[in-house]
């Protein structure tokens, strides 16, 4: 039985709040607070307390599954193992390398994150590999490399957020998405600062905020260019700053000074004295950010949009000075991290680009391969599942559940089904992974060590509690395993630590650079200068050199970014000029109503995991449509009714939620639901040019009565 305390983070979200492992009655652990943790001082939501009736086998995989006369059966490591190589191998001789495609997960750990993307360019010799993540931070992190030169969800710690002076909250609901971080928003206002939260429904956050602001969903990008033409009209810009610290202001000036007040109006619905008030409340204090999530990002304009919102942080000199700027809040537990190290289809570790000469010479050589034996940048997330049953014939996939997660999820499915062989790596038995030709059973986050990476760019170490049930290996030993069987028998060590160690040194000198990083820096405390508590990780980039003062000490870790330069080849900050475009789909006589997804407080992502803990379950059972009272009155239905939500790609049958705080041309659904509930069934997979994140956020539906 386990006997001791283990300091470790939770399994969710990217806040990766703190807590204890202690001994359980059953001979397993349970949650017990860990106050000294900086993020959430021990402060957790319902998911991270229940998070161990997870790790009970009864809920669980606990042996692999191989398909015999189209069942998944029980089976052995080794056949599964050889069934997964022979078929890899099987089709990269019939059809070439591109033919075998790997899918990731944004809660990876970074060493499993590294080690499956070299799985996928050193082993099978791949450019058909990308992640789950694509779906959540894609824009953000294209607009924030863009305009800074480097993507970190938040170039400052959460701790800055009480000290400024304002915050526009665009499109995020921390209330219910990752509740731990709803006071820093809370002490923000006692500490006489402004919340404005823009969102088309009045959520549990905008309760909270100073200002409302309610678009019409796929309108953020008008709004905010709204807002930066009354900054400028009003005389509101900080022409010295934009002068010495950043390029481009000309051009997007003019682009803003096309979107008048009234104008936006039309488009958003946002009254025009809102908008200056909006403006007036984020210029008046001296300090001030702009935070943005999957609101404006899951659009087929989401770079542009977050594009458009970093422009007032600039235009109003907030980016790179202190307790100001910008920050994507990141969904994913590792989301961050995940999207650092190898697994998305256009990067190498340390936040590379595999299209950067210098970058393939230096992992190459890390990897002990030929740089010109890596493959190119392959498809986004959605394009590659767009693709399989065609030029992808057999797919690997770890840690993801697109048959629910995906948009035009029926018709995602369907390409899974068309596959010569599909694998699948997971804890339970996902949606996904009853299609699958072969199924293995994975650690989890209380059975195995690893590092994970915050909203924060925090890096933080997760312990070992207990061990996993016999039948279960992690996903490293799934990978050294296909690994040897294709012929490559070094290079994909089993032990966490060894496999951080291999990612530190790729990582050196790259933008994400871990090299000073270390398993015992993070278990001694992380040596960050204005370190707060127990385990509070490292701030990349932290190089592997002395600190500034040149006296031995390791570089210290950087939690806020940009306060000299910004990582640009100028060390100035870019605008992007943009304009206000239509959504991928609007609504017309036969689709009159516009459909925004997200989530919902007791449930997580593809509810794979949280739909299997019963006190969630209790919570939120199923999935609903939300609508205002008069829609309801218009479409004839009232409280718990079900109703018929229609768009061009599918029909979901659901109860109705009347809520008097979304627009009236708006209706709400969660998508952590799979089967008749699949809210992705609806939604439209056009891509966003630069990200290649699809259009979650905004589709034309009608809502129609089932009697």
């Amino acid at each position: 039985m386990h006997t001791t305390v283990t300091p470790t983070h939770c399994p969710y979200c990217s806040l990766q709040c703190g807590m204890n492992l202690v001994p359980a009655a059953d001979g397993g652990v349970e949650v017990a607070e860990r106050t000294g943790f900086p993020v959430n001082r021990g402060a957790l939501c319902a998911k991270g307390r229940t998070a161990p009736a997870l790790l009970s086998s009864a809920v669980r995989l606990t042996s692999p599954l191989v398909r015999r006369d189209g069942v998944l059966e029980p089976a052995g490591w080794d056949e599964a193992l050889d069934r997964i190589a022979g078929a890899l191998a099987r089709a990269r001789t019939a059809r070439g390398a591109d033919s075998v495609g790997v899918f990731g997960g944004g809660g990876l750990t970074n060493e499993k994150a590294y080690a499956l993307g070299k799985f996928a360019r050193v082993v099978l010799g791949t450019s058909q590999i990308d992640y789950n993540g694509r779906f959540c931070m894609s824009s953000a992190a294209a607009a924030g490399t863009r305009a800074f030169g480097l993507d970190r969800g938040l170039p400052f710690p959460l701790e800055d957020i009480p000290r400024t002076g304002c915050v526009i909250l665009v499109g995020s609901n921390p209330a219910e998405t990752m509740p731990p971080a709803l006071r820093y928003f809370t002490e923000l206002r006692e500490n006489g600062g402004t919340l404005i939260v823009v969102d088309p429904r009045r959520t549990r956050t905008a309760e909270q905020a100073d200002l409302h602001l309610a678009p019409r969903p796929g309108t953020d990008l008008a709004l905010a260019l709204g807002l930066l033409h009354l900054v400028v009209a009003e005389g509101r810009t900080d022409e010295e700053y934009i002068r010495e610290r950043t390029s481009g202001w000309e051009e997007a000036r003019a682009a803003a000074m096309a979107h008048w007040p009234e104008y936006v109006e039309r488009i958003t619905g946002v009254l025009v004295p809102q908008l200056r008030e909006a403006v007036r409340m984020f210029c008046a204090p001296e300090a001030a950010m702009v935070l943005t999530a999957r609101g404006p990002e899951q659009q087929s304009k989401g770079t542009d949009t977050v594009g458009a919102w970093i422009n007032l942080t600039l235009a109003t000199g907030r980016a790179g000075r202190p307790l100001s700027g910008y920050g994507c809040l990141t969904g994913q537990g590792n989301g961050q991290g995940g999207r650092e190290h190898g697994q998305k289809a256009d990067q190498l570790p340390g936040y590379r680009k595999l299209t950067d000469p210098a970058a393939r010479r230096h992992v190459a050589g890390v990897w002990g391969v030929d740089p010109d034996s890596l493959p190119g940048p392959g498809r986004s997330a959605y394009e590659l599942l767009d693709a399989l049953g065609g030029d992808v014939r057999a797919l690997l996939v770890m840690g993801s559940n697109p048959v629910v997660s995906a948009p035009r999820a029926a018709h995602v499915e369907e390409r899974l089904r068309s596959l010569d062989f599909l694998a699948v790596a997971d804890v339970v038995l996902s949606e996904t992974a009853r299609l699958a030709d072969v199924v293995l059973p994975v650690t989890q986050w209380a059975e195995e060590t690893g590092t994970t990476t915050s909203l924060e760019g925090r890096v933080l170490l997760r312990r070992r509690a207990l061990s996993a049930p016999d039948g279960v290996r992690s996903d490293l030993e799934v990978l050294h395993g296909l690994a040897g069987r294709l012929g490559v028998e070094k290079g994909f060590p089993v032990d966490p630590e060894e496999v951080f160690e291999e990612l530190r040194r790729a990582s050196a000198g790259g933008p994400a650079d871990y090299s000073g990083i270390s398993y015992r820096r993070l278990a001694e405390g992380g040596g960050n200068e204005e370190r707060a508590g127990d385990g509070a990780g490292v701030f990349w980039p932290c190089p592997a050199v002395e600190g500034a003062g040149g006296d031995g000490r390791p570089h210290p870790g950087t939690p806020r970014l940009f306060l000299e330069r910004f990582a640009t080849e100028d060390g100035r900050a870019r605008f992007a000029a943009v304009s206000h475009r239509a959504a991928g789909e609007e609504t017309d006589a036969e689709y009159p109503v516009l459909l925004t997804t997200g989530r919902v407080l007791a449930q997580y992502q593809s509810g794979a995991q949280t739909r299997r803990v019963a006190e969630l379950n209790a919570a939120a059972p199923g999935v609903f449509v939300e609508m205002h009272p008069r829609l309801a009155e218009r479409v004839g239905v009232v409280e718990g009714e079900e109703v018929a939500v229609v768009s061009r790609r599918g029909r979901v049958v659901v109860p109705v939620r009347v809520f008097g705080g979304i627009r009236v041309d708006t209706v709400f659904m969660p998508f952590h639901w799979a089967g008749a509930g699949r809210v992705n069934e609806l939604t439209n997979p056009v891509l966003d040019p630069v990200s290649g994140m699809p259009e979650f956020k905004v589709c034309a539906v009608r809502v129609e009565v089932v009697r």
